[in-house]
């Protein structure tokens, strides 16, 4: 009779269990964080903020920590695992972060910011920093949203288009070298294969999504779900029929749309406008 599985009792979540299997192995190795700072090159206030769980860090630190403990590739499994945890994300936002996950195609309208995919961080933390978040959730949840920047890169990436009112390239950051890193973003997310950038100008008048930020998600069973928000509230689309609806006032905003060669030029047109910094 094979004997009973051990049960660790450790997180089943992936961001904690992350957190939890570095603090082990450095304990059980006997180092402080100092001395594995001083092992690896890194600031030891990094690895702190691993093992609490403030920060995921990045593949390169996970890859490192992997060579250092010898655990074969196990840490950047599950460094992996946490980036893709839809835990991560607040409450009302998961299912849909789920789903996203798994689309085979998506398509965006933006009424005032770039879509998370398109932002830099810098961008995420002052946007959510308006919000009212702060503290070690914002850095939370700037690092949850550059994670789902992954999801646009490499040769298999589903196919991403998008439509910017004129109002996002508009809406600047305080900081003029940060605005002017988060256009260059955009410039350069417009020349990716798989990526479909689009600018809605001013003068294209009222349309239907006037004041509704929206996303479609395409399936792999085929459906298409979409996810609507406005100033007040935000909701997951599923029936079919309110879908159709949206898809056609979102082609009708398209239609409205300039090329994507204009887009382009609309977009390092702005740039230009960002003022230089004055050279020291």
């Amino acid at each position: 009779m094979p004997s009973r599985r051990v049960i660790t009792g450790r997180s089943q979540e992936p961001r904690r269990r992350f957190a939890e299997e570095l603090r082990l192995l450095r304990q059980e190795r006997g180092e402080s964080l100092r001395q594995l700072a001083e092992t690896l090159g890194w600031d030891a206030s990094l690895f702190g903020k691993l093992e609490s769980g403030a920060t995921l860090g990045s593949p390169e630190v996970a890859q490192a920590l992997d060579q250092h403990y010898g655990t074969g590739g196990l840490l950047l499994t599950l460094w992996e695992l946490a980036v893709g945890d839809p835990t991560q994300f607040k409450e009302q936002y998961r299912r849909y972060m789920t789903l996203e996950a798994e689309a085979v195609s998506l398509w965006h309208y933006a009424v005032s910011r770039p879509p998370g995919f398109l932002q830099t961080d810098a961008y995420a933390r002052e946007a959510l920093a308006a919000g009212g978040i702060k503290g070690e959730e914002l850095d939370q949840q700037v690092e949850a949203r550059a994670g789902r920047r992954k999801l646009l890169e490499g040769d298999d990436s589903p196919p991403f288009r998008v439509v910017l009112s004129e109002a996002v390239l508009r809406t600047s950051l305080r900081d003029s070298r940060e605005w002017r890193e988060q256009l260059e973003f955009l410039a350069e997310a417009a020349d990716h294969p798989n990526i479909t950038l689009h600018v809605l100008p001013f003068s294209a008048g009222p349309h239907g999504l006037v004041s509704t930020d929206v996303m479609f998600l395409r399936l792999l069973d085929g459906r298409t779900v979409a996810y609507a928000e406005n100033d007040v509230r935000g909701e997951l689309i599923e029936e079919t029929s309110r879908v159709e609806r949206l898809q056609r006032t979102y082609d009708a905003v398209r239609d409205l749309a300039l090329s994507l060669a204009e887009s382009r030029i609309f977009v390092l047109r702005m740039l230009e406008e960002v003022p230089c910094e004055p050279s020291t």
